[in-house]
């Protein structure tokens, strides 16, 4: 834990590794709602104004029992590996409540690691197969670093570890030739899909094993904390404005990293339901006067999606109450009153 007080974006960042609202404080407006639907993965996500009094809950649990009662004041939030560490962290806390989440991850984590390996090479194999579309040469320079990754998997020496960025970061340093270029894309987006702790519960327990309790309470909670995201990465020229961002669960936000919203749609299919459902609730707090001068927003939304989606998300904003005619007037009307007030 750092010795200054963080803010909310420094603490998504310093714990979560998550971008919290880009160089810009355009997201602050959705930052700030509570109730929302995360579009990603369906949850209710838990608003940043709730991170303060969860630290300071945390502070003072010093048992698994204590950790388990802090976090299920949450538990409807979570996502469905945070769920079921949570499960296991409560059977657990209930024969145990005066010892610590780090040893009951302890006690699972050979299992975990075994079912883990498996699940990598479920990746790794399928990349392999989408490498017979390659040429020779480009095929066999993908085989080694998989190969090479199979070794490290299957090797119980823990300073030579598997590591998911390493072998991804590898992949973008290959420059396969123009005829390829479609296909490579496709190994690449296969292999964002090597396990993590946000997708695996396997993957969950083997990281989190060697971290202190606070550490694992923690990131139970983060996961299904509010973040702002770019529809269109920053890395792939994506704006930092209100009407590139969505509000989702940081574990939403951090698993999709720069992955082809087409691509993360495969991955969770759910998602254009999930997306109505925020928009939904986005509408409903304009119309209670929440957004005030973002009347505008889900029709940029509904654009931006569409795009770049490739027509899989559509929203229905049947649900509105303003044209857009009349929302971009609103919008002019607060920006007008609003440099009126700073001058």
């Amino acid at each position: 834990m750092p010795t200054k007080k963080l803010s909310a974006q420094d603490y998504l960042k310093y714990y979560y590794d998550v971008p919290y609202e880009g160089s810009t404080s355009a997201g602050k407006p959705l930052r700030r709602l509570k109730n929302i639907i995360c579009p990603y993965r369906g949850i209710r996500i838990i608003p940043s104004s709730a991170i303060k009094d969860f630290e300071r809950k945390l502070e003072k649990c010093v048992t698994a029992l204590d950790c388990v009662e802090l976090l299920g004041k949450y538990s409807d939030n979570f996502l469905p590996v945070e769920k079921d560490i949570f499960a296991i962290f409560k059977e657990f806390a209930t024969l145990n409540p005066d010892d610590n989440l780090q040893n009951c991850l302890q006690m699972i984590r050979g299992n975990c690691l075994a079912k883990l390996k498996l699940e990598e090479f479920e990746v790794l194999d399928e990349v392999d197969t989408l490498t017979h579309k390659l040429s020779t040469k480009t095929a066999l320079e993908m085989r080694v670093k998989t190969t090479k990754c199979r070794q490290i998997i299957i090797s119980d020496n823990e300073r030579d570890f598997f590591k998911r960025k390493v072998f991804l970061s590898s992949l973008e340093g290959m420059i396969p030739k123009e005829n390829e270029k479609e296909i490579f894309n496709d190994i690449k987006n296969r292999a964002l899909f090597l396990p993590t702790s946000e997708s695996s519960k396997s993957a969950f327990v083997v990281k989190y094993s060697k971290r202190t309790q606070t550490e694992i309470t923690r990131r139970i909670f983060i996961a299904s904390t509010g973040t702002i995201e770019h529809i269109t990465p920053s890395s792939l020229g994506g704006l930092n404005s209100i009407g590139n961002f969505l509000l989702t669960s940081a574990s939403g936000n951090r698993y999709r990293e720069n992955m082809p919203l087409v691509d993360y749609i495969k991955r969770h299919p759910k998602i254009p339901q999930y997306v109505q459902a925020y928009i939904d609730c986005i509408i409903e707090e304009i119309h209670q006067g929440n957004l005030k001068g973002s009347e505008t927003y889900p029709y940029k939304i509904k654009q931006k999606l569409f795009e770049e989606s490739k027509g899989r998300i559509l929203i229905s904003l049947s649900g509105y109450k303003y044209s857009e005619s009349d929302a971009i007037l609103m919008v002019k009307k607060y920006e007008e009153r609003w440099k009126k007030h700073t001058k």
